[in-house]
């Protein structure tokens, strides 16, 4: 490392430190988001993906590169976080400075990143960047929250229902497989996730954070002089603020790292892939391919004439298999039991209307489900990064962000109203939305009620019915309300 670039190291180092010291081994935690796939999922969407993009992008041949790339990112996916994925990763012939995860472990490095950088701790920064991005299962994060947005309020059950339980129809609904916008372009808040984890990581194998640090100064230099090469980084991973302080501060709180020997000689490396044709821009190769397939919406006419069984006045105790919470409910009312977490919707007979693509639209009935903030938390924080609604609490902030994104996905819903309340011992709050419905064409409320956990999560229920039916059906969810129980013990 040079002097310069030293010095400069020390410098932005040296302004966090004034925040105080800060100690070793004392790693920031960062916790994946809302997801309505298993990790299994994941591997099945990225496999499918993978073989898409393997059609559309020019895979880099040379034995001695892709041989360099995989040992080190083998290396890099033994030290990651989370489930443990079949991680993959392969070479694109592109001269883009850029890499690219998709779910389940498939990770690409364009030839142009492996051509610019300095180091093997440099590459190995992207590269855990990268691997830190399927770890925290962003990608299909970001397909969770898009099919939030078309699926309707059943989703929150985790009913996903008739051919919407297939997960090639989820993702067809939201861009299909291949290079989907959702796999490839994250918020600044998972960029800022990925930074964090990424660094963790590498420090585990035995890399310095700092070359990270470094790398992202470096495409700062250069964005100004050669902005084609670097302009689909910068679109794939947009910067958040004081990026290179904060991979910085992480490295201090990691502390001392057992550097691990180099896996090769990445100048020779270098040298040999120098030696090959010019590899073209994503931008030409996207001139020569025309334009990509997008996906499909909704649109299913208003169903006005839809009868909904009025609740029997004899309840029967549901409980849910984990143990995390009980409720009463009519005993004519079904359960559907989502297959896995902790989701269940509880409905009378026609509360549930089926959509022209066979998703099920809840129209009268009731939700329950454990919330983690869609973005994630990191050290032990979650907000909505959009601004809370209702306050700067804990229990606030995971409403707002619950909230928001129940009317992402409903737009004509708005909040009427708002209130706090106790249930079972716990801080709740009570937001009362309403508009007319899409599915059924009539005035629709719904009431959103949020408990919550020690670990700043929530567990919520959605009360939803018609508004002409809503008095008639308030003495049932009030019932449901306040036979709510919650066993922390049971959350893990």
């Amino acid at each position: 490392m040079n002097v310069v670039r030293r010095l400069r190291t020390i410098a932005v180092a040296a302004a966090w430190l004034t925040l105080g010291a800060l100690a070793a081994d004392a790693q920031t935690v960062v916790k994946p988001g809302f997801n309505l796939f298993t990790t299994n999922q994941d591997i099945q969407i990225g496999s499918q993906s993978a073989a898409k993009v393997e059609q559309q992008m020019p895979m880099f041949t040379d034995a001695q590169a892709q041989r360099y790339v995989e040992t080190l990112g083998s290396r890099l996916a033994a030290k990651a976080p989370g489930a443990k994925y079949p991680y993959r990763f392969r070479v694109v012939n592109l001269s883009d400075v850029n890499a690219f995860a998709l779910p389940g472990g498939f990770i690409y490095v364009h030839r142009g990143l492996l051509e610019r950088v300095h180091s093997e701790g440099e590459l190995a920064g992207v590269m855990a960047h990268e691997i830190a991005h399927v770890a925290l299962r962003h990608p299909t994060n970001q397909v969770s929250k898009a099919y939030l947005a078309q699926a309707g309020l059943g989703i929150l059950g985790g009913l996903l229902g008739g051919r919407s339980q297939n997960t090639g129809q989820i993702i067809n609904t939201v861009g299909g497989f291949g290079l989907n916008s959702l796999f490839l372009r994250f918020s600044r808040t998972m960029e800022s996730q990925a930074d964090i984890v990424g660094s963790q990581i590498m420090a585990r194998a035995g890399y310095d954070p700092v070359e990270m640090a470094h790398f992202f100064h470096y495409l700062g230099q250069q964005a100004g002089g050669n902005p084609t090469k670097l302009a689909t980084f910068f679109s794939d991973h947009p910067s958040p603020a004081n990026r290179e302080a904060r991979v910085i501060q992480e490295a201090q709180l990691i502390g001392r790292v057992q550097p691990a020997p180099g896996i090769g000689n990445l100048a020779a490396v270098q040298s040999q892939v120098r030696g090959y044709p010019p590899a073209p821009t994503m931008a030409q190769l996207a001139a020569r391919q025309g334009g990509g397939s997008t996906g499909t919406t909704s649109t299913d006419q208003p169903q006005t004439t839809v009868s909904i069984e009025p609740p029997s006045g004899r309840f029967r105790q549901f409980a849910h298999r984990s143990g995390l919470y009980r409720v009463d409910q009519p005993d004519n009312w079904n359960d559907y039991v989502a297959s896995s977490g902790y989701g269940v919707t509880i409905a009378p007979r026609n509360g549930l209307v089926a959509a022209s693509d066979g998703r099920q639209m809840l129209v009268s009935g009731v939700i329950i489900n454990h919330y983690v903030p869609f973005g994630g938390s990191v050290a032990g924080q979650s907000f909505d990064a959009n601004g809370s609604l209702f306050g700067d609490s804990d229990l606030e902030q995971a409403t707002s962000d619950l909230v928001r994104n129940i009317r992402r996905g409903n737009t004509y819903l708005s909040v009427s109203s708002q209130q706090r309340r106790t249930i079972s011992g716990r801080p709740a709050m009570v937001v009362r939305l309403a508009g007319q419905s899409g599915v059924t064409g009539e005035d629709e409320r719904v009431t959103v009620v949020t408990r919550e956990l020690p670990d700043q999560h929530i567990v919520y229920m959605l009360l939803v019915a018609p508004s002409k039916d809503y008095a008639s059906l308030t003495p049932t969810f009030d019932r449901m309300v306040q036979s709510f129980t919650v066993n922390e013990n049971a959350h893990i």
